[in-house]
């Protein structure tokens, strides 16, 4: 089945670059565009799309609130924000608003594509020095936590350590060589984190580990 790809940006010529890439494989199909968040979200609903490519400066509603609003009204699609920088502001608030990753717009016809098949097949693309740099750059949004919040009580101790390494820029391979570890066995406590504390992806579980201070900006792996 063929991967559905919702374009959302506010320049035309963009999306017409976008499509043209997408439509040119055979596993993605382009299933509409809008070009702004409130398009975005009434579209996605009629089109239920795998994944939706996001702008995040957009007239009426941003690309940040769309993500926001399309993730609390229950919508499966992946979102991959858009930016022009790498180091946006809004970027941050996209994913903590529930996006999975972030792409910059002048990315390669190549990596555009692998970034959607990575999205869709539930990964989280955001390599973790970029997730770690991100996270770094914005530490002074980030609340900081006496103590741990709840929902961390229902993780084993080897889950809560398996977060505290991931939020500390580790990839699967690295994680696994420091718990003494297969990767599978590391997949599989990810995928027990993130059902446990109701995360979409790694990116959040991430964001969430910052945010209860489990691991602060500038601390070691």
């Amino acid at each position: 089945m063929s991967i559905r790809v919702l374009l959302c940006d506010d320049q035309a010529l963009v999306r017409s670059g976008f499509r043209l890439i997408l439509e040119s494989r055979e596993d993605i199909e382009v299933v509409g565009e809008v070009e702004d968040g409130r398009e975005a979200i009434e579209l996605a609903r009629r089109v239920d799309p795998d994944v939706i490519l996001m702008d995040v400066r957009m007239p009426n509603v941003d690309g940040v609130e769309a993500t926001r609003r399309l993730v609390a009204g229950g919508s499966r699609a992946r979102i991959l924000i858009l930016t022009t920088f790498d180091l946006d502001e809004y970027v941050y608030e996209a994913i903590r608003a529930g996006a999975s990753g972030f792409l910059l717009k002048d990315v390669q016809p190549a990596q555009l594509v692998d970034a959607i098949r990575v999205v869709e097949a539930g990964e989280a693309l955001l390599a973790p020095s970029i997730t770690r740099r991100l996270l770094d750059r914005f530490a002074h949004t980030l609340p900081g936590a006496e103590e741990k919040p709840s929902e961390l009580a229902s993780l084993t101790e080897r889950e809560l350590e398996v977060l505290k390494l991931l939020a500390s820029g580790l990839s699967n391979a690295e994680l696994a060589e420091r718990l003494f570890l297969s990767e599978t066995t590391v997949k599989s406590h990810i995928s027990s984190v993130l059902r446990k504390l109701g995360l979409r992806d790694r990116v959040q579980a991430v964001v969430l580990a910052y945010e209860a201070g489990l691991v602060r900006p500038g601390s070691p792996a």
